[in-house]
């Protein structure tokens, strides 16, 4: 007798344990979607910042261009050209006056010498030279200069504009503008400056010009420490945290990419960059906590429901077991509606068991009679078991691909076995469709040029257990499928496998016109009669009872009808019983292609978010499996309804859809989801037992980007598992 569990729970505490465990993902995954939101708007916001530092640089040089400007102007006036420095006094003073912001012109010679200033009557005793730097780089370079910030003896700030002028008999002369510093705050003034912000401008010294606060405490200050070590950390412009004079702390931008060598700088507080994170993540949080509340709520209102559903299933089995009659209420509940309906057709297979048998018995005989008059639909009936074949092949070829993705040591002599089996068991669906589609008239062929040796060398190496001598040329270009050629090669060497050779010779050959494919064994050979029909359906040599061989007879005639479609021909010889037989396949040759360079894209091998929806529970539990030991994380669907809640909850990367579902067919659900995905990056892969071309057509045309056959081997599994954006390109 089995020991029961240790411990037990409630269906209400399971619910809300479930739900709890699914809230927390989407709690820690919005906790660092907000927290990288945050980091992004404030990287935005910086860069905000750089960008209107650059732009009130550009402003401040338009500014000091328009001074520059107008005093080179007044150096090209008659009155200085002619020497006379009384006149050009005057229309300097002129100038002077409609500019509100300079104090005044001030004229030096080429030694430096004051000659007026408009500041002063003209003839007043020459004043000092302030700011002589400035005045001496103009001298020695012969072009515009700005000057530093600096107080006069009246008090008042001002920064000094000089240009060199030079009259006409040569003398150079010097023109300066005083400007007062009012002129700078009127730029930062017409800028939109964010609601917080400091901005200042500074001259090539580094000494304040303008400020959006506390313009006449701060000028012609030197930058707080921390901003003159960001500014010699950083360069030319840079991004960094300072704190201002008055000690608040700001995230800065500057620039001093200024042609006069004057610096910009914008400055936020960190705590308004960061508010609106912080009050997300609070909002976040409650929504969170509210969800969970209501969870709650809807699980124990769910979990009373369904108990009173499973007792009253409970109370029913009972009844069954004690012949007494059912006494049982329907439900909303799928699952508990289905065991209630399976509960009375119980009830009812057991009061006539009898008749029931007999009629199954009946049933038989006439499904057997039936069967015997429909012999005309043979081939359409083969088409269809080969589809309902490959259903149940799908998770035993996954299964076996994950044993061999396990690699256990001691279970590797049995899934060799396995494996060939099923691979029999695969090629002998695959000749049931082909002969189907044969009949039918379905069978078609993609030609290109293809390299006949290339293609034999490589079917002869993959033919294991089989002794093979092979004698091909380097290249023999024939029109045809390259897939189904190799399938050609293989049927021919299957069948000197199954009927007893040993030494199995392929030689491949050209005359100029056509290519000859000879397969030669020495198994048990022909008799005449046998050679006669060899290629048709159902057609081989007589087996023992045990049917060692195998096989339905239908490969050569597969082989003879894809030989036929690429315009060739297959011909059989034998000299009799014992003496082994050949077979020759003959093909036109064509030019070979133009060498073309193949462009390669490489997988994403990152794992990816996959939804493998299958209403064949053992397919879908083996082939999440798989997936999941190729690194990527899976979620199954049993039906149409359920995938459409997974994808809304969150849309996978990769979705691998059957198509023959109970709700809904797979071909809807891959439009449904693509209206879901709303443009987002998205791979849908079909997996399905209908392999024809008429079907593979209908999935692509409804949006899925491949179309995969069951069983779908590791390579196909891979091949659909590709990241959608590497698949795109």
């Amino acid at each position: 007798m089995h020991p029961g569990p240790r411990l037990t729970f409630s269906l209400r505490h399971l619910l809300i344990m479930l739900t709890a465990i699914g809230l927390l993902p989407l709690a820690l995954l919005g906790v660092w979607s907000i927290h990288a939101a945050g980091e992004y708007q404030q990287r935005e916001q910086e860069r905000l910042m750089l960008d209107l530092a650059r732009a009130l640089s550009s402003a401040t040089d338009a500014e000091l261009d328009g001074a520059v400007g107008m005093l080179t102007n007044l150096g090209r006036a008659p009155a200085l050209q002619e020497g006379d420095l009384r006149a050009f006094y005057n229309t300097a003073s002129a100038l002077a006056k409609t500019q509100p912001e300079w104090l005044g012109v001030i004229l030096t010679d080429d030694s430096g010498k004051i000659l007026f200033r408009t500041m002063d009557a003209y003839g007043a005793p020459a004043a000092q030279v302030a700011d002589p730097e400035s005045l001496s780089q103009v001298l020695a370079t012969h072009q515009p200069v700005v000057g530093h910030i600096a107080r006069g003896f009246g008090g008042r700030a001002a920064f000094p504009v000089r240009v060199p002028a030079i009259d006409a008999d040569g003398e150079l002369y010097t023109l300066t503008a005083v400007i007062r510093p009012d002129r700078m705050v009127r730029v930062i003034e017409r800028q939109r400056v964010p609601s917080g912000a400091v901005i200042s401008i500074r001259d090539s010294k580094r000494l304040a010009v303008a400020r959006s606060t506390d313009q006449s405490g701060t000028v012609g200050t030197a930058p707080s420490p921390s901003m003159q070590a960001l500014m010699r950390s950083a360069g030319p412009e840079g991004i960094g945290l300072t704190r201002t004079i008055e000690g608040e702390d700001v995230a800065t931008a500057y620039t001093t990419r200024s042609r006069y060598g004057w610096s910009v700088a914008v400055g936020r507080p960190t705590a308004q960059l960061r508010a609106p994170a912080l009050e997300r993540l609070g909002v976040y949080g409650a929504g969170i906590a509210l969800s969970l509340l209501a969870c709650i709520v809807l699980a124990t209102l769910l979990s009373n429901r369904l108990v009173a559903k499973i007792r009253g299933l409970q109370q029913g089995a009972v009844a069954l077991g004690s012949g007494a009659p059912l006494t049982l209420t329907h439900s909303s509940i799928t699952e508990i509606e289905l065991t209630r309906q399976a509960l009375a057709q119980a009830e009812r297979q057991r009061s006539a068991q009898e008749l029931e048998r007999k009629k199954l018995l009946d049933s038989l005989n006439l499904a057997l009679t039936e069967a015997r008059e429909a012999g005309r639909a043979k081939d359409e009936f083969l088409a269809v078991l080969g589809h309902e074949l490959r259903n149940p092949l799908s998770p035993i070829v996954t299964s076996l691909d994950l044993l061999d993705r396990r690699d256990d040591p001691a279970s590797q002599k049995e899934r060799a076995i396995m494996r060939r089996q099923v691979n029999h068991l695969r090629r002998l669906v695959d000749d049931l469709l082909d002969v189907s589609r044969i009949t039918s008239g379905k069978l078609q062929i993609d030609a290109h040029p293809v390299n006949l040796a290339e293609l034999v060398r490589h079917a002869v190496a993959v033919a294991t257990g089989q002794r093979v001598v092979l004698s091909v040329p380097d290249a023999v270009w024939v029109m045809g499928d390259d897939s189904r050629l190799t399938q050609v090669l293989n049927n021919l060497l299957s069948n000197a496998a199954r009927f007893g050779s040993t030494a199995t010779e392929v030689k491949l050959s050209s005359d100029g016109v056509h290519a000859r494919l000879l397969v030669s064994d020495n198994g048990i050979g022909m008799n005449g009669e046998l050679l006669a029909r060899v290629f048709e359906p159902f057609q081989q040599a007589p087996q023992s009872l045990a049917r060692h061989t195998g096989g339905l007879g239908l490969g050569l005639a597969i082989v003879r009808k894809i030989v036929d479609l690429h315009g060739g021909a297959v011909h059989a010889r034998s000299s009799g019983a014992d003496a082994g037989s050949q077979f020759e396949v003959v093909l036109p040759l064509c030019e070979p292609p133009r060498p073309q360079t193949a462009a390669v894209a490489a997988a994403d091998g990152n794992g990816l978010r996959v939804l493998l929806v299958d209403d064949n529970a053992d397919a879908a539990i083996a082939g999440a499996a798989l997936l999941e030991t190729l690194g990527h994380t899976v979620q199954v669907a049993h039906n149409a309804a359920e995938a459409l809640a997974a994808v809304r909850q969150r849309l996978p990367e990769v979705a691998i859809l059957d198509i023959g579902l109970p709700d809904m067919d797979g071909y809807a659900l891959a439009s449904a989801i693509r209206q879901l995905a709303d443009g987002a990056p998205l791979r849908l892969v079909a997996l399905t037992g209908y392999g024809q071309k008429e079907d593979i057509e209908r999935a692509l045309n409804s949006g899925f980007d491949l179309h995969l056959t069951k069983p779908a081997t590791l390579a196909d599994l891979q091949r659909a598992t590709m990241h959608p954006e590497s698949a795109a390109g």
